[in-house]
């Protein structure tokens, strides 16, 4: 759901809770915030700790968070969870000239060289950052998130988001009002001091840094080509409110719709409490009490006329029909595509692999002079000193089989000139 900028401010209602995992690993605590947001601004509802949860009974402190959302009548909110920046790739991918429906094809190409972590273990998000042509990408292990979500999953807390700091920040930030192009912020953790920054030329940064709070601005300000008179500010006095991270995540999770969608959370697992997802099933519904209090109150309309007004009303929503076909018919091109271009870069891989089989196999002195891979089969030519146990050593290979002269070998001086063609084999 995209909201034009100068409307915004008039869709920012609603109340959340951010919780903000941090501490040394294996005994991280939670810092737990609510806030309530408003076109008027922002607004800091109450705060809850809880020291070492690692080593607490979930059932205990869960009981804990339980009574803190009941008494801020928020029972019914799903919490916005920030992993910690130790356990979190952030990055920024700029993407000049590429639409919406082609950034997630974009983003996915280069997903791969953004992390440091094995393909399979890698859970990732992504989200656009407004008024750019930059991405926002996050990048964590299924392990860390798989923890976690166990561990609130025996507390007992319903969690609708996992996401970054950085994410949570800029949202908290923008969602109400306009802010400074130009911003350094730090946050002092038991790990290190971590710094957000914005400015023209790098849409956000996030850094986490293993030295004192002033080094650290300094660095980033050089990151973010910011003048060295920039000030620095406790992320605190930036958004208003301690704990800053958690206040953050709440105000996120107040107006999910508004704030950047970086979600590690799968979809399926998602939950949102937002009122402004409900405007459509309100104006569905209001729609149907329409119609059914037109059905008591005229029950003399004639035949001719309730038929008339079907026809007005299919008309009406015909267009509307008609766009989201070609919605679906545009995805599945570019799913299409996409399966394509994999199929494409795959190919390369499987060529080359053929070709490092062939390389070995004809070891000096053989040579060939000619070389053709296609997608069934492949033919070779060259001279050897034997051609008839070029079969048997191709056959071996796990790349090619059925191997056989495509024509007779012929003697060439000390060798014999040979033309071998071969059935290609799928991946192993």
């Amino acid at each position: 759901m995209t909201i034009p900028n100068e409307l915004r401010k008039w869709f920012a209602i609603g109340s959340g809770i951010g919780i903000e995992i941090f501490g040394q690993p294996g005994a991280e605590s939670l810092r737990v915030a609510a806030a309530r947001v408003r076109p008027g601004g922002t607004r800091l509802l109450g705060t809850l700790t809880i020291e070492d949860a690692q080593h607490h009974a979930a059932a205990t402190w869960g009981t804990d968070y339980a009574q803190f959302a009941r008494r801020l009548r928020l029972s019914h909110v799903p919490a916005t969870v920030l992993l910690p920046r130790r356990d979190v790739t952030v990055r920024q991918l700029a993407m000049p000239g590429v639409t919406d429906k082609d950034l997630a094809s974009a983003v996915a190409f280069q997903m791969e060289g953004l992390h440091p972590y094995p393909e399979a273990e890698a859970v990732s998000g992504w989200a656009r950052i407004p008024g750019t042509n930059s991405v926002l990408v996050a990048v964590t292990r299924s392990s860390v998130l798989e923890r976690y979500s166990n561990l609130f999953a025996e507390a007992g807390i319903e969690v609708g988001s996992f996401t970054c700091s950085a994410a949570a920040i800029h949202s908290a930030r923008h969602l109400v009002r306009p802010a400074s192009p130009e911003l350094i912020a730090y946050q002092e953790t038991p790990t290190g001091v971590e710094v957000y920054g914005e400015s023209p030329a790098r849409p956000i940064l996030s850094a986490l840094f293993d030295t004192d709070p002033e080094r650290a601005c300094a660095l980033a300000a050089s990151d973010l080509r910011l003048e060295a008179n920039v000030p620095f500010q406790p992320l605190r006095d930036v958004l208003g409110a301690e704990p800053a991270l958690a206040f953050a995540a709440a105000v996120t999770s107040a107006c999910p719709l508004l704030a950047l969608s970086l979600n590690l959370l799968p979809a399926d697992q998602r939950r949102s409490s937002s009122r402004v997802a409900w405007i459509p099933v309100g104006v569905l519904g209001g729609i149907v009490l329409l119609l059914a209090g037109a059905l008591v109150a005229f029950p003399g309309y004639e035949s001719e006329k309730y038929q008339r007004s079907l026809t007005q009303e299919i008309s009406r929503v015909t267009p509307a029909v008609d766009r989201s076909a070609a919605l679906d018919r545009q995805i599945d091109a570019e799913r299409r595509r996409i399966v394509l271009l994999d199929e494409i870069r795959g190919r390369s891989k499987a060529d080359l692999d053929v070709l490092g089989e062939l390389t070995r196999m004809l070891a000096p002195p053989a040579w060939a002079n000619l070389l053709e891979i296609t997608r069934t089969q492949v033919t070779i030519a060259g001279e050897a000193q034997q051609a008839a146990p070029l079969l048997q050593l191709i056959d071996a290979s796990q790349f090619l089989k059925g191997s056989e002269f495509a024509a007779p070998p012929a003697r060439a001086g000390s060798g014999e000139i040979f033309r071998i063609r071969a059935r290609r084999e799928p991946k192993p």
